[in-house]
């Protein structure tokens, strides 16, 4: 299996490790050997997607920042990870800050950037310090800073700490967060690449994302595209949790079959269950049913076929005993506590949706609850400034959706407790 972030080497998040094992060489072939463009155009070739959730191409993003501005530019790489089930960045961080680090400085020396902000949440604590000890290595050793390899190009890496709200994971909400403000997603247009951080033009890319680069410069954009799934290539990330043997970050090429996951790199599920409902990746996902998770390859085209996605690839796993109405309650409320509170429908509709879901697992549930939630979700997505209100929403649908029988017991059993009609209207 190809490893193309978490590499099986030993120290490898010290720079002297990197550098033997062909660290910075990639930086130093696109600063001195490449053209811009020329490096851009590498990365469009190796069909490169975003590694946040959006899957967008990472060098078509990257083809939108001006040229010839005179205006300053910024890179802002997105390590909020504040997505339930997704704990991937910290293993760049920990494991392999370097390679990241490498490739912030091929994305700036791209774009023409001399700044980059990394984003990262602030209970992040000991991430922070292993990627700050390695971007000091890097500046002590020259690969960061003034005329790097002695070419006209500058840059400089800052770490920025969030403090703890989803919502600064929306790229414009991210930027506020940057310049001081209350985390609030913008209206676009206009695009950050456009009017980004103070105004200027900005690119923002997944940790995970920049990640890839060295490996796309050194060996070639063709010879990325050749791994994995063709229309989602290279390999993705994957943190399990839940319900199975070994849960952790593997990194496996797309278009693997969420089977092979469970089962060969995760020892199966816990206890030799039945598996119940998979989250593909992370809570804002659409889940998975047992019958889908049989055939399902996981790469962003194939979910999308069967109305999820790939997400940021925590994959949740839940065997035959998990109660799928208190699951949806928790992702609900964790939607209903971080919504920023700008838009009307996600502010009044996560909370609507939240007491609903409560009413029918306190046993005073009614059938038209069920529809009422498709109802309220339905009118959420799609109203918003930002995606936060698909995140709230698509959970809610699509449990209900692929689970309603679920639901339809929970009130049944409610039903069969209660006394009969007759008797209830005498006692009134």
């Amino acid at each position: 299996m190809v490893k193309i972030i978490l590499k099986d080497i030993h120290n490898l998040h010290k720079i002297d490790v990197y550098e033997s094992n062909g660290g910075y060489k990639a930086l130093k072939k696109a600063v001195k050997k490449m053209k811009p463009d020329e490096v851009i155009e590498e990365v469009k070739k190796s069909n490169l997607r975003g590694r946040g959730g959006a899957c967008f191409p990472t060098g078509l993003k990257w083809s939108f920042m001006p040229k010839g501005n005179e205006k300053p530019k910024y890179l802002c790489c997105n390590g909020d990870e504040s997505e339930p089930g997704s704990f991937k960045d910290r293993e760049i961080f920990e494991k392999n800050p370097h390679q990241f680090i490498e490739g912030t400085l091929i994305a700036c020396y791209a774009m023409g950037v001399k700044t980059a902000y990394v984003y990262i949440r602030g209970e992040y604590y000991k991430w922070i310090k292993l990627l700050q000890k390695a971007i000091n290595d890097a500046y002590k050793e020259g690969y960061i800073g003034e005329k790097i390899f002695g070419t006209k190009f500058s840059a400089d890496i800052y770490i920025h700490k969030g403090a703890g709200a989803y919502i600064c994971g929306e790229e414009s909400a991210l930027m506020n967060s940057i310049e001081g403000k209350r985390g609030y997603p913008r209206v676009k247009p206009p695009y950050p690449a456009k009017n980004g951080l103070w105004g200027n033009p900005t690119t923002i890319n997944n940790i995970e994302t920049i990640s890839n680069i060295p490996e796309i410069i050194n060996k070639g954009g063709d010879r990325f595209a050749s791994v994995g799934a063709p229309k989602h290539p290279g390999t993705l990330l994957f943190g399990v949790s839940g319900h199975v043997n070994k849960p952790g970050v593997y990194e496996l090429e797309t278009g693997i079959p969420l089977m092979t996951i469970i089962n060969d790199y995760c020892g199966g599920v816990l206890d030799g269950k039945e598996i119940k409902m998979v989250i593909p990746g992370g809570t804002s996902m659409p889940p998975l049913t047992k019958e889908e998770c049989m055939t399902i390859k996981m790469d962003d085209a194939s979910l999308k076929k069967i109305g999820s996605g790939i997400g940021t690839a925590g994959v949740i796993v839940m065997n035959e005993d998990t109660d799928i109405v208190k699951v949806l309650i928790r992702i609900t409320k964790f939607y209903y506590h971080e919504s920023c509170g700008q838009c009307t429908p996600c502010r009044e509709g996560c909370g609507w949706m939240l007491r609903l879901l409560k009413r029918i697992d306190e046993g005073k549930g009614r059938m038209e609850d069920i529809d009422m939630l498709v109802n309220v979700a339905n009118n959420i997505e799609g109203n918003t400034i930002c995606a936060f209100g698909e995140a709230a929403a698509l959970p809610v649908k699509w449990t209900i959706k692929k689970f309603r029988k679920d639901f339809e017991a929970r009130i049944k059993e409610v039903d069969l407790k209660l006394p009969p009609k007759n008797i209830v209207h005498a006692l009134r």
